[in-house]
């Protein structure tokens, strides 16, 4: 058997578990060759490859729950976390995904059993990614796709990308060494080599206007470490330049609000006599922090760096010629 061939088959023997496995009450021989394009004796052939966890019974095929193995087991506590990673990605994806949503079924037919409440929310995410109200973009899954098969298989890729409206886009070799999710902007970004000009640099994918494979392989340097590149990062942003400090001081009506989470890693919280709390941290681009520092309203004021209390200073101004206040 060729390497085609065994790899058609390999994918058709995980396409009958995927089918089987959302259909308990069994399908024909004939159903399952329907569904996947084959004829009949081939679906016969690869049954025979998975009798240790495939029975036929009246005539239908049925896959054994009880000797079927998935490749990873969780304990109760470990499928929640399972869960709320799942409804932070619905929250955050704003565009249709098939391959999350599958990814989302398959974790939760893999814990029907255990978790029968958990698995059923994990079909209602995947349910949720798919839905009508969300964007259908399949131009982004086939560039998110094709950086994709780039980082798996070491193969540079040809993108064309603008950075906004007004930028023309432009053309680049680009080898994809990560990709790093941005939860505060529901935007997904690609890390690697970019050349012209030979320097790692960040896309964030949704600004990419096409892509195409190339058969160029590259390697990964041994060095290159994105948690310690993101060190420091508020987000996505870093920099080459040793972290700022950040100085924020909250009002008492935010102070419980800041003290629930722990949002960098560097921070530091003092509380202050008068009810207020001052918040320190180390980043590595402090205008990342500007979305989130607006959402504070005027419970926060910026105290350090300068650069980013001016830039908030600014806004203000601007605020008030928006809304017409002397």
């Amino acid at each position: 058997m060729n390497r085609t061939r065994l790899d058609h088959k390999i994918v058709r023997l995980q396409q009958i578990e995927t089918l089987l496995l959302d259909h308990p009450e069994g399908m024909t021989q004939a159903e399952l060759a329907r569904r996947l394009g084959v004829n009949r004796s081939t679906i016969h052939r690869n049954l025979a490859d998975v009798s240790s966890y495939v029975y036929e019974d009246g005539g239908r095929v049925f896959i054994d729950r009880k000797a079927y193995l998935v490749s990873v087991r969780f304990n109760l506590h470990e499928a929640l976390s399972i869960h709320l990673a799942a409804r932070l990605l619905t929250q955050t994806l704003d565009r249709q995904n098939p391959n999350a949503a599958s990814a989302l079924r398959k974790l939760g037919v893999a814990l029907e059993r255990l978790a029968p409440l958990i698995s059923a929310h994990l079909g209602r995410s995947a349910e949720a990614i798919e839905e009508d109200a969300r964007w259908q973009d399949a131009n982004y899954l086939h560039i998110l796709e094709t950086l994709t098969m780039s980082w798996a298989e070491r193969r540079k890729v040809r993108i064309w990308f603008s950075g906004s409206s007004s930028e023309p886009v432009r053309e680049f070799t680009f080898s994809t060494y990560y990709i790093e999710p941005g939860a505060a902007g529901r935007s997904t970004y690609a890390i690697g080599l970019r050349q012209p000009p030979d320097e790692v640099r960040t896309f964030k994918i949704e600004r990419i206007q096409r892509a195409e494979l190339l058969r160029e392989p590259f390697a990964i340097p041994e060095d290159f470490d994105p948690s310690a590149l993101l060190h420091d990062a508020w987000g996505i942003w870093y920099t080459g330049e040793e972290p700022v400090e950040v100085i924020l001081k909250f009002g008492p009506r935010a102070t419980k609000r800041v003290g629930e989470t722990r949002w960098h890693r560097s921070e530091q919280v003092v509380p202050q006599a008068d009810g207020s709390l001052l918040w320190r941290a180390l980043i590595a681009e402090p205008r990342e922090m500007l979305p989130w520092i607006r959402g504070w309203g005027a419970e926060v004021e910026v105290i350090a760096p300068p650069e980013l209390r001016e830039a908030l200073i600014n806004e203000v101004r601007l605020m008030t010629k928006t809304y017409h206040l002397d």
